[in-house]
């Protein structure tokens, strides 16, 4: 039953992640053909709670994704089992929602 949620959440996370990615792709053509520069994006992002929550959204899904794909690879590769493979997959996903957030704070927070 695990493997069915695990499996449910990971096309999940890649359905939320695909307009996401999108989104960000399309931002950022926009903005780099309208001549902004970094600082300039910077700028228009900080403060703002709409690119806090998209980003944050998009950091919370990548992070569940990549975390159920290293549990597979890790399983079927190299052969984790029990406790470690619960433990290695939950590590990565905090460690890559940690690193995430932090991002999101340093782009959005004044």
């Amino acid at each position: 039953m695990l493997d069915v949620r695990l499996y449910l959440a990971q096309r999940i996370t890649a359905l939320v992640m695909a307009p996401l990615v999108i989104g960000h792709l399309a931002v950022m053509i926009y903005a780099v053909q309208g001549g902004l520069s970094g600082a300039e994006i910077l700028s228009r992002t900080q403060g703002s709670v709409v690119w806090a929550l998209f980003y944050g959204a998009f950091v919370l899904a990548a992070a569940i994704h990549a975390a159920i794909g290293i549990r597979s690879i890790a399983y079927e590769v190299a052969g984790v089992k029990g406790l470690a493979l619960n433990v290695v997959s939950l590590g990565f996903g905090v460690l890559l929602l940690v690193m995430g957030l932090r991002a999101v704070a340093a782009v959005v927070l004044p």
